[in-house]
């Protein structure tokens, strides 16, 4: 019985380890994958390669990026669309373009807001610039999403002949 226990404890042991060997590596991985080479020219014009970090975001990051109020009102849209498809077929298509426009006016929004910005403190370098084009843009993004879904169901509510 005590090498049964002993032998069960070893099992464990060697699986503990192979759990701690394989999360080591999944972390390696995830470290080569989230890294990108880019190549960056100096003043002589030779280029170097350079590992920067790329910038990893989900669902959630991204939805309070795009501003939530916005973000929010686009995703009622797509929830007002699932219903719309299932009571109403014939308002899928509104409901789709509603959300587009409602998108459309989110991102010249928050183009609105970075050009304040931009107004405000003068002279800003061109990241900070495309960091704000890319978030205005976000909402653009969620909006045409929400449109070919809209169109997509659609095309699988329309009667056929």
């Amino acid at each position: 019985m005590g090498f049964e226990w002993h032998r069960r404890g070893f099992d464990f042991c060697i699986a503990g380890l192979m759990i701690y060997l394989c999360s080591k590596e999944v972390k390696r991985l995830k470290t080569i994958i989230m890294q990108e080479t880019i190549f960056m020219a100096d003043s002589s014009g030779v280029f170097h390669p350079q590992t920067v970090e790329k910038a990893s975001m989900g669902i959630p990051e991204l939805f309070v990026e795009g501003g939530s109020f916005g973000m929010i009102l686009i995703t009622l849209f797509l929830i007002a669309l699932f219903v719309a498809a299932w009571k109403a077929p014939r308002w899928v298509k509104e409901i789709g373009i509603g959300a587009l426009v409602v998108s459309i006016f989110w991102s010249l929004h928050g183009l609105y807001q970075m050009f304040g910005v931009v107004q405000k403190f003068g002279e800003v370098g061109f990241p900070v610039i495309c960091g704000g084009i890319r978030v205005a843009m976000l909402g653009l993004f969620y909006g045409l999403i929400v449109y070919f879904i809209s169109l997509v169901l659609r095309v699988v509510n329309k009667p056929r002949i």
